[in-house]
């Protein structure tokens, strides 16, 4: 696999983002803390950072480190346009983006010097066009390979720019904390300092084998590679999917399940599918219902629509008419097991939403806010409010096909 022998790599990362857009579309709240969300921190402006306040914190929390922080509720449809501009920028500045969640990405602008000058000009102005055409701060790092980038930006935090040439990787990257590395969680870092180990030149210093019996021996690698900046991985504008993602929910013999909580386990199903597919970068056209009855004999029905998606609700729609139709079917013999599959799949170039009568327009949106905040903070984060009816919680199994 080709790495680049230049720093041509950028990560360009949206500053406190939510919390900038609130301070862009309201004046009055710029150069005062703003805090996102009441009951838990979903962002907060550096104003509100310097008094402590954290993304995932409790509100009260939030409120006793900076009471006099403005707390304003999320809108996610402002965010998701805001997402929308900035990333409209990028794809004017590099052939090659690679998109990691609503407000970050890696961009490779190699070979483009003679026709947009070099990877920090580019950078510089990458950072221009999004202040004047988003009215939003964004950070920029710029080296080598992905992992080092992604470092930088963090480093040069908040609106920088911070470029590590190759010669200066080392000398960069070995006196940060542990905690910079891309992949080193809070866990990882306990098990470090719980060894003396605080800086990314003592990982440095340890040796692969002494690693490898810490952490395993994948996560031992990994970890001495990144401490020596060695990460192969390309920029990828797209990703190669599988030929269907699925998950099924065993519902057991204890009791029927009445038609409303079979409509909360679907819809269950159906967010954990197309969330993974818009992880992956993937629409599909084809949904198949999988039912197993009470005598456990099998049947599948399945869906063809006319255009692919990877939309919560377009797919649960498809999926609704599927079991309403195999409803005389269950009400005889009894249903045990419910599994939904998304197949003919392609990369994702942006339609994402069928063409159905009912279809809400801002549903899309609202999906891609819901995965941002679940990456942030975890799966279970958000729970779709049907989900939280008694007994409609599945126990799920992905069933994708590669």
């Amino acid at each position: 696999m080709f790495v680049s022998d230049g720093a041509d790599i950028l990560h360009a990362d949206l500053d406190a983002f939510y919390a900038s857009v609130e301070q862009r579309d309201d004046p009055r709240l710029r150069g005062r803390p703003v805090i996102v969300g009441a009951g838990v921190v979903l962002a907060a402006s550096y104003e509100a950072r310097a008094h402590g306040v954290r993304s995932a914190m409790g509100g009260r929390e939030a409120a006793r480190r900076c009471p006099h922080a403005v707390v304003v509720p999320p809108r996610w449809q402002a965010y998701v346009e805001a997402s929308r501009a900035v990333f409209a920028v990028l794809e004017t500045v590099a052939p090659r983006v690679e998109r990691l969640s609503i407000d970050e990405a890696f961009l490779d602008v190699g070979g483009l010097e003679r026709i947009a000058g070099s990877p920090p000009e580019i950078a510089a102005r990458l950072r221009r066009e999004v202040r004047e055409r988003a009215g939003l701060p964004i950070t920029v790092g710029v080296a080598r390979t992905k992992m080092l980038a992604k470092v930088a930006s963090g480093v040069a935090k908040p609106d920088g720019l911070l470029v590590v040439a190759p010669a200066e990787e080392a000398a960069f990257l070995h006196p940060l904390p542990v905690e910079r590395l891309w992949g080193v969680g809070a866990v990882t870092a306990r098990r470090l300092h719980a060894r003396g180990i605080t800086t990314v030149g003592e990982i440095a210093g340890l040796g692969e084998p002494a690693l490898v019996d810490m952490f395993g021996r994948a996560a031992g690698r990994s970890l001495h590679a990144l401490a020596f900046n060695r990460d192969p991985r390309p920029v990828r504008s797209g990703k190669r999917g599988r030929r269907s993602v699925g998950a099924q929910s065993a519902l057991g013999r204890a009791r029927p399940r009445s038609p409303e909580v079979l409509d909360a386990v679907l819809a269950g199903l159906v967010d954990r599918v197309t969330r993974r597919m818009r992880a992956g970068g993937r629409v599909g056209r084809t949904v198949t219902l999988r039912l197993r009855f009470g005598d456990f004999a099998r049947v599948t029905r399945s869906r063809t629509v006319p255009r692919a998606t990877a939309a919560h609700h377009a797919i649960l729609g498809t999926a609704r008419e599927l079991l309403a139709a195999a409803m005389p079917l269950v009400e005889r013999r009894g249903l045990t097991l419910i599994g939904v599959a998304v197949s003919n799949l392609e990369a994702d170039g942006g339609a994402g939403q069928l063409a159905l009568p009912l279809d809400r327009p801002t549903a899309p949106a609202v999906d891609e806010v819901l995965d941002d905040v679940r990456e942030r903070f975890g799966p279970g984060a958000l729970t779709r409010a049907k989900l939280l009816r008694d007994g409609a919680v599945p126990d799920w199994t992905d069933l994708d096909d590669p």
